[in-house]
């Protein structure tokens, strides 16, 4: 692929990614096509539906998800509580949550070809990291890969402008109680 080609659809990956963020999975494929700088012809030539634009966009995530894992396995013979909260800084800023609503009408009948393929891979690259985080003390046993995804999901959902406004560090402070709690600090930590 040319570079010129490559860079088009990197931002019409990118910009996807964005849009379905924000407004969910129905965005309408001109708007993206519009957002990314490019014709819709140009985003049909990239992929062929919508189904193939979310299923980029989900491998996008897994990639960044396993790059996540890999650079917090790269860490913990240093300082695997360093690693871990690394990692977990990582996937809030991936805004995970922000997708749910994008890809919330799947299901195991319905989801894009390889979905859940690729998300069974992420899943098991960090179960795998986590038996490790657990037998070094930096997280508490138990811990499934689902309830790490689950929950930087649910702290990083968009919320109504009025609710940011009014709780602008709620984020923040829901990010260092599920820290904590992994740890096996503080209430319901066992």
């Amino acid at each position: 692929m040319r570079a010129d080609a490559m860079r088009r659809r990197g931002a019409i990956l990118a910009t996807a990614r964005r849009l379905f963020s924000e407004h969910g999975g129905d965005m309408p494929l001109e708007s993206i096509a519009q957002e990314s700088g490019v014709g819709i012809a140009t985003l049909y030539r990239n992929f062929a539906s919508r189904e193939e634009l979310v299923l980029a966009v989900t491998a996008d995530t897994v990639e960044q998800i396993l790059s996540a894992v890999e650079e917090c396995r790269g860490r913990l013979d240093v300082d695997a509580a360093l690693a871990w909260d690394a990692l977990l800084d990582r996937l809030v800023c991936m805004e995970l949550g922000a997708l749910t609503d994008a890809f919330a009408s799947w299901d195991a009948d319905r989801s894009p070809d390889g979905a859940r393929e690729l998300q069974e891979r992420a899943r098991l690259a960090l179960e795998e990291l986590l038996d490790e985080l657990v037998r070094r003390g930096a997280v508490r046993g138990g811990l499934s890969a689902l309830e790490v995804i689950v929950a930087v999901a649910t702290v990083t959902r968009v919320q109504h402008e009025p609710i940011r406004l009014a709780a602008p560090e709620v984020q923040g402070h829901l990010v260092e109680a599920f820290r904590a709690w992994s740890r096996g600090v503080g209430p319901g930590a066992s």
